[in-house]
């Protein structure tokens, strides 16, 4: 799939293909986790529109990845961002973080931050390879920032 997609700001119709979306990017890892369930998985995405910055992927007329960001007077966070498993590595994911990272300068952000599990080693090398500096690290997160230019 070369970009076909579009990515705009959720509206809470989009919070069942939204939870859709999460939830199938984050159920690759439950083996991994003891079939536990990862947080995002959970989530009422809905609240989660209302509440934070939220935007949507979509591709003829289905959301394919999303990204919710957490913005106060001090900080810009990643809080999640994932990508249905059959469009990974098509540049979807790299496309919603460079999103991320606009969104942070126009709110006059030097940085942005995430966390990570511990586990989701391929998120872990993803984020390094896409120029993220871990900052720290505890048994369950990785936690990490990117300089905004």
């Amino acid at each position: 799939m070369k970009k076909l997609w579009h990515i705009r700001k959720a509206v809470i119709d989009d919070s069942i293909g939204l939870q859709n979306c999460m939830e199938t990017a984050y159920s690759f890892y439950m083996s991994r986790m003891g079939g536990k369930r990862l947080p995002p998985m959970d989530v009422d995405y809905s609240l989660e529109i209302k509440e934070f910055p939220c935007w949507v992927a979509e591709h003829e007329g289905k959301i394919i990845g999303g990204l919710i960001m957490m913005i106060d007077d001090e900080h810009a966070s990643i809080a999640n961002v994932a990508v249905l498993p059959d469009i990974q590595g098509q540049g979807l994911g790299g496309g919603l973080m460079r999103f991320a990272e606009s969104i942070a300068h126009k709110k006059n952000f030097s940085e942005l931050r995430l966390a990570t599990h511990v586990l989701l080693t391929e998120n872990i090398s993803w984020y390094l390879q896409l120029g993220w500096i871990e900052i720290d690290r505890d048994d369950v997160r990785v936690y990490f920032k990117k300089e905004i230019k």
